[in-house]
């Protein structure tokens, strides 16, 4: 089977040279297995992806010399495969709302150093887990904000044993086979108010739908992947091998930001950098 990558920008800002590493790096790759390359634009946050960005993506990366199969997939234009993904999850009992702020369950965990997700963020306490259903749809009809969880007391029986293949250069000290760690993340939005879907859960459908088998991504989304596999695990869609690369960090040492405008790609190219100028700033 041939393989399939992809690589998947949101049009929220300009590609920086993080951007540039992930993009060559997944090319680079894919060329020498011989696979087929895939751009996706992720453009599911309708107040923060502009039409601008998206056409500066396709420039940004036709100069550095990638090339892809058309159509690109534009996740604004799936909505409907994402809410029969979550009918399916909401069918098995799986999804609940949730009507804590973050300002709630910041509050909620402050202090406590051992509530807090992969990421550092705050978990959330379950507090609306167990909700009465009159309760719930009442506060839905007033117009109060929620988001739509996954329940993982109830998935994870269901999902059983999850780990991944990964062909990372030891980002965290896993290669080979992973162990995955979905309970580490509490219960995960995986759908809003305004939107039937979240990353977590379109990333998962796009890959399933466009049979990606080789994801390469930087090795921040190295734990999210836990997430990743018990979702391809309940809808019943193949896992990929993944990738998790370094990142490109800045002066400071954190990770390059979209609003780091000195290393965007157009104001390299407008400096008169030239694309092999990028590879050696990236260390390929």
């Amino acid at each position: 089977m041939q393989p399939v990558f992809r690589f998947a920008p949101s049009p929220n800002g300009e590609l920086h040279l993080g951007h540039a590493y992930a993009a060559l790096i997944d090319f680079d790759l894919c060329r020498l297995a011989g696979g087929r390359f895939l751009l996706r634009i992720e453009d599911i946050d309708r107040d923060r992806c502009r039409p601008e960005f998206e056409a500066r993506i396709y420039e940004d990366l036709k100069w550095l010399g990638l090339s892809w199969e058309e159509p690109v997939r534009r996740q604004s234009e799936h909505m409907a495969g994402y809410a029969a993904a979550l009918d399916r999850l909401t069918a098995m009992d799986l999804v609940y709302p949730s009507f804590m702020t973050r300002g709630e369950i910041r509050a909620a965990t402050a202090g406590d150093d051992r509530r807090r997700d992969p990421d550092g963020s705050p978990l959330y306490p379950g507090t609306d887990r167990d909700l009465d259903p009159a309760e719930a749809r009442a506060r839905i009809a007033a117009g109060v904000p929620y988001t739509l969880r996954l329940r993982m007391d109830r998935a994870l029986p269901l999902a059983g044993s999850l780990a991944w293949t990964e062909e990372g250069a030891d980002p965290h000290g896993e290669t080979g086979i992973v162990t995955a760690d979905p309970a580490a993340w509490g219960d995960v939005v995986i759908a809003r108010k305004d939107t039937p879907t979240s990353y977590h859960l379109a990333v998962v459908v796009d890959d399933g739908q466009q049979g990606v088998t080789n994801i390469v991504r930087g090795k921040d989304l190295f734990h999210a992947t836990s997430v990743h596999v018990l979702l391809q695990r309940l809808l019943g869609l193949p896992s990929p091998i993944y990738r998790h690369h370094r990142l490109i960090l800045d002066k400071d040492g954190r990770k390059l930001s979209k609003s780091d405008g000195d290393t965007s790609l157009r104001a390299l190219r407008k400096a008169g950098n030239t694309p092999e100028d990028v590879r050696r700033l990236v260390g390929l």
